[in-house]
Order: structure tokens, then C-alpha cells, then sequence
């Protein structure tokens, strides 16, 4: 039986696999920092996009995108200014948040499912 650390890393790459087939361009997989991890660094369009992959086998622990609340949201947005800061992304590039998230097998992808928060 695998454990939590290694069903994560399987469905952040089947997260890329499908986000690739959606037209975004993967950046960095499991970009890490102090103040914590972001699962997908993606270009989609004219956007920096910040992807969290949430799985969850079936809804007894409620939905995967109801597991990125406003904690996790805080320390996804301090870890993506570090990200574009080391990168030396200019202001200027416009960026997002995403939430892909798997259900058994099934994928949804919430463009735009939260804003900035510092």
C-alpha cells in the first residue's frame, strides 16, 4: 500500500499529464521553499499559473478543492512571491491560482480559485 507522500507525487504528474492536454505549459513540478511547496508552476496563455493538486478516492472527507482553505491559500501565495522573486518574474506578468482536482478518477480544474492573499 503506498503511502500519502507517494499517491501525491502520482497525481501531481497525472495533474501535469492533464493540464498539458488543456494547452498549459509545465514549468516546475514540486517547486519548494521555507515557507512551503507549490505541486505545478504552469504557463497557460498570457498567464503564471500557480497549480494545487488535490485527490481525495471518494467524498467521505469532503471535496479535494474544499482542502485548500484559506491556510493553505496564504501559504501557496507567499510561496509563489518567492517563486517569481528567485525567477525574477517582472510585476507585470499576470498570474493565478488553480486547483486541479481529482475525485476516484474523475479531474476538475477551478481557474482562478482564489486571489492573492499576502
Amino acid at each position: 500500500m503506498k503511502d500519502n507522500h507517494s499517491v501525491g507525487a502520482d497525481y501531481e504528474k497525472k495533474a501535469a499529464e492533464y493540464l498539458k492536454g488543456l494547452g498549459y505549459e509545465i514549468l516546475t513540478q514540486n517547486f519548494r521553499c521555507k515557507t512551503g511547496e507549490i505541486d505545478l508552476v504552469a504557463r497557460d496563455g498570457k498567464y503564471l499559473v500557480f497549480v494545487e493538486v488535490k485527490y481525495r478516492a471518494n467524498g467521505k472527507m469532503g471535496s479535494p478543492q474544499e482542502a485548500v482553505d484559506w491556510r493553505k491559500q496564504k501559504k501557496i501565495c507567499k510561496t509563489a512571491a518567492y517563486y517569481c522573486m528567485r525567477e525574477k518574474i517582472p510585476d507585470t506578468q499576470p498570474c493565478r491560482f488553480d486547483v486541479a482536482a481529482c475525485m476516484g478518477e474523475r479531474w476538475t480544474l477551478i481557474r482562478d480559485a482564489f486571489s492573492y492573499i499576502c
